[in-house]
């Protein structure tokens, strides 16, 4: 099943709705004085889940479903999109220290909250790896809305971590959870494998989803990395909050798909220090 021209050009089908431009991260910190309200009861929230998770077993409803809805709808398209993988930190210790099946209720309440954050900004969860999560922003005009969207949503993992998993965390007297966050922009292709159209497995192939992955690989815990491809894409405010990454020991070698240069990293400066 090959898309012709003419379906390649009309872009992505489907869409994730654009919906109140007000975003989740604007408020769970507060930015807005109205909003403060509504802060407070979206991590009560988030704490009643992961409450009745450890307590209770609760479950979370199915999220990966629309990414593979959309992905089936553009087979073989290839589309621009900000891709951010946020990875749990200290998984290993975890499992060292406590119960197998405690363990796999808090990767998974993670792993669930940071799915419906991706959500809340207009993004595609596309699947869980161990205790990873991977989400695409598909970009439309050049990407500036994507670019935002996906900061603005690693912002608020960390803040769902900080103000709302970890505190329920801590009256167990379970470990805080911390992540890295890496992000980059480029073009993915919708691959399928296999000719059943509704159930052979869909996923994405691209630059951005390999170099997304190794920023992660690269950052602090409770950090934000992204690729100077959406560092360029971003609105000025949030521009100012990132800084170029001086790699001093040759650490980073990956070089731009255009320039040839070595592809330029930045930090969000504020990462660890959102309280």
């Amino acid at each position: 099943m090959k898309m012709d021209e003419n379906e390649k050009k009309q872009g992505a089908k489907n869409l994730p709705e654009q919906g109140d431009e007000n975003s989740l991260v604007d408020m769970l910190l507060g930015k807005r004085g109205e909003e403060v309200l509504d802060s407070e009861s979206m991590i009560l929230e988030i704490q009643k889940r992961v409450w009745g998770s450890l307590k209770k077993g609760y479950e979370y409803s199915g999220i990966v479903d629309e990414s593979d809805r959309f992905l089936r709808k553009n087979v073989f398209a290839t589309l621009d999109m900000v891709v951010l993988y946020v990875d749990l930190v200290g998984s290993t210790t975890m499992t060292l220290e406590m119960p197998a099946e405690k363990i796999a209720i808090i990767v998974s309440s993670f792993s669930q909250e940071m799915a419906m954050v991706i959500r809340q900004h207009r993004g595609f969860v596309l699947k869980f790896v161990g205790d990873a999560v991977i989400g695409y922003f598909v970009a439309e005009g050049g990407g500036p809305l994507a670019a935002d969207n996906a900061i603005s949503c690693a912002k608020s993992m960390i803040t769902v971590i900080q103000k709302g998993i970890n505190p329920i965390l801590n009256q167990y007297d379970y470990p805080d959870l911390m992540v890295k966050v890496g992000v980059d922009y480029g073009q993915n292709i919708v691959v399928r494998y296999g000719a059943d159209a509704k159930h052979s497995h869909v996923d994405l192939m691209g630059p951005a989803m390999n170099i997304a992955a190794k920023i992660q690989g690269m950052a602090k815990p409770n950090q934000i990395l992204i690729g100077e491809d959406v560092e360029k894409r971003l609105h000025p405010d949030m521009k100012q909050e990132f800084s170029e990454i001086i790699w001093k020991n040759d650490e980073w070698k990956y070089r731009s798909r255009t320039s040839g240069k070595v592809y330029r990293v930045f930090e969000h400066e504020e990462s660890d220090q959102i309280h």
